[in-house]
């Protein structure tokens, strides 16, 4: 198997594995159970891993990581809409 195709099929596995929590978080707007600190790491280490991906040129974790920061980024922006709302209340 040739690296490259190794690198989408890992990316994409992993990428595609985001989908469902953020469809559901998105619908639902339910973040209370979702760790604001995690996200907060997350989203960091992804935009981190994405600085890297460029770095080395590696297109594979360039898609997975952009993909994955939007995705990420979506639930972390709900979470802190969440907390801004119920500090509001």
């Amino acid at each position: 198997m040739h690296i490259e195709t190794l690198g989408y099929i890992a990316a994409f596995l992993t990428t595609a594995a985001f989908f469902p929590q953020t469809i559901k978080t998105i619908k639902s707007r339910d973040t209370a159970s979702i760790s604001l600190a995690m996200y907060v790491m997350f989203t960091t280490g992804i935009a981190l891993w994405l600085g890297y991906a460029f770095l080395i040129e590696s297109m594979p974790m360039i898609i997975a990581n952009i993909i994955t920061f939007v995705l990420s980024a979506t639930i972390l922006v709900l979470k802190l809409s969440e907390k801004k709302t119920t500090t509001q209340q």
